[in-house]
C-alpha cells in the first residue's frame, strides 16, 4: 500500500493510545436536570463525534431509552450519577447493537445494581468494564497492524494503479469480517444467556430501584 495508507495506519494506532473514557470522579455527585445531562454528555464525549453536527445524546433520545425501558425513568425530572453511567453504556453499545439487544444486555444490570450503595454497584461495575481498556487497546493495535501487512501483500499481480486500492479494500475487508464476527457472536450469547433471562423476570420500574 502506498505511504499515505501508512500515515493513516499509524494514526489509527495513535488514536488507540488516547482512547479514554468518561471517568466516574468526572460525573457529577448531584441530580441532574436533562438540558445538564445532554451537556454533560456532549461535552465529555466530542472526541467521539465522526463529524461536527453528529448527535451524541438529545432530549429525544434520552425520552426514547426510557419509553423503551433502557434507561430507569428520571425522580422529579432530574438524573442521577446512576442514570449517566446508564447513558454512557448506552452510547457505546448502540453503535452495535439493537434497541433490543441492549435491553437484553443492560436490564439485568441496572435491575440489580442501579441504586445499589453497597461494594459492588453501577459505578464500581463501569470502573471495573472500562478499566480494561488499556489493555485491549493494546491488543488491538497489534491486531490491526497485522491485518494491515497481510492485506498489503494481497493482489500482488494486479497492476499497479490497481494494486494499492484493493490491498485497502483488503484491509478494510479484514477490519469489517472481525466486526461482523464479534457482533454475532455477541448477539448469540444474549439471545442464549440473557433474553429468556431478562423475560422470565419482572421488570422494575426506576422509581422502584431507587428507594432500595
Amino acid at each position: 500500500m502506498k505511504i499515505d495508507d501508512k500515515d493513516l495506519l499509524n494514526s489509527i494506532l495513535s488514536s488507540l493510545n488516547r482512547i479514554d473514557y468518561i471517568k466516574p470522579d468526572d460525573i457529577p455527585n448531584i441530580d441532574l436536570y436533562m438540558d445538564q445531562v445532554t451537556t454533560f454528555m456532549n461535552e465529555q464525549l466530542d472526541a467521539t463525534r465522526r463529524y461536527p453536527d453528529d448527535k451524541i445524546l438529545t432530549k429525544t433520545m434520552i425520552n426514547n431509552y426510557t419509553k423503551n425501558n433502557l434507561l430507569p425513568p428520571p425522580d422529579k425530572k432530574k438524573y442521577s450519577k446512576e442514570h449517566l453511567l446508564t447513558l454512557i453504556f448506552i452510547y457505546y453499545f448502540k453503535g452495535i447493537l439493537s434497541i433490543s439487544d441492549i435491553q437484553n444486555l443492560l436490564n439485568p444490570i441496572t435491575d440489580r445494581y442501579f441504586s445499589e450503595n453497597g461494594e459492588l454497584d453501577l459505578t464500581a461495575i463501569y470502573k471495573e468494564v472500562f478499566g480494561l481498556e488499556k489493555d485491549e487497546a493494546g491488543m488491538l493495535a497489534k491486531d490491526i497492524t497485522r491485518k494491515f501487512n497481510t492485506s498489503s501483500h494481497t493482489f500482488p499481480d494486479a497492476p499497479q494503479e490497481e494494486r494499492e486500492n484493493l490491498q485497502l479494500f483488503s484491509f478494510l475487508c479484514m477490519l469489517s469480517f472481525d466486526v461482523y464476527v464479534k457482533r454475532m457472536l455477541i448477539e448469540k450469547i444474549i439471545d442464549a444467556k440473557l433474553a429468556g433471562k431478562a423475560e422470565d423476570k419482572p421488570r422494575k420500574s426506576g422509581k422502584e430501584n431507587r428507594k432500595k
